[in-house]
């Protein structure tokens, strides 16, 4: 199973929020790129990127600011970089692929226009990732403010029936509160998918990381882990022996 530390980005700053509220933030650094190679010096190979500022329609200069660091991100010797967060156009897909991004994630556009998220799963095939975040089984969208009154397991099925092949699940309710996961929900997307899915929000103990990597690959590709590394409940070292079923 693929472990990734999450990096989330506001205006070039590392930093974690409470169940994607803007006003409930916590700053972590102001180098990603030095945590990028923290993470990759404790045996990282992936690292999940949050354009949050991109994701939340902020400013130019914050949205500048974070382009840069994920330019700089993408220059860490021996990560691989799956980023997200606001991508809503096939150019900004060509530009992020052009700084080196192995993993490009597409959420509220996927939703929004099933149109698009054709044409985009046709032209980029492997590269893209559907991000569905999800509160009470009810997909929200444009940063997890806006509800669309469509099931996840409505839009999961559509995604995968146009051709996506990877995909992050997020449970809102859980996400940056270290809550514990639900290893059944994961179970349920993957079989609504077809494929395994990487699992995101609430990762709060290596149990989590144990029990999410025991369900298996054909459930679990990955999981995303971010508060939890930052504030010290394990070690990267530790998640990445759970992710590989380690004892934890």
């Amino acid at each position: 199973m693929i472990l990734f530390p999450a990096i989330d980005l506001v205006g070039g700053r590392v930093v974690r929020l409470e169940r994607g509220d803007r006003s409930h933030m916590k700053v972590y650094s102001d180098d990603p790129a030095a945590q990028a190679r923290a993470f990759a010096e404790q045996g990282a190979s992936w690292v999940h990127v949050v354009d949050l500022s991109s994701a939340l329609e902020e400013d130019e200069d914050a949205r500048a600011a974070n382009l840069a660091a994920i330019k700089e991100i993408c220059q860490v010797d021996g990560i691989s970089v799956d980023v997200g967060g606001g991508v809503r156009s096939l150019a900004r897909i060509d530009e992020l692929a052009a700084l080196g991004c192995k993993r490009i994630a597409l959420g509220t556009v996927l939703v929004l226009e099933p149109g698009f998220a054709e044409v985009a799963a046709r032209a980029f095939g492997d590269l893209l990732v559907a991000d569905v975040a999800a509160r009470n089984g009810e997909v929200k969208v444009n940063g997890w403010r806006d509800d669309v009154a469509r099931s996840a397991q409505d839009v999961v099925s559509e995604l995968a029936s146009l051709g996506f092949r990877h995909l992050v699940f997020t449970d809102i309710a859980r996400d940056g509160m270290q809550t514990g996961i639900d290893v059944e929900a994961y179970r349920r997307v993957a079989s609504w998918a077809g494929f395994p899915v990487v699992a995101s929000g609430g990762v709060s103990s290596l149990e989590d990381i144990s029990a999410l990597a025991a369900a298996g690959p054909q459930v679990i590709e990955g999981c995303i882990t971010g508060r939890a590394l930052y504030e010290g409940a394990f070690s990267l070292t530790d998640a990445l022996a759970a992710a590989r079923g380690g004892e934890a």
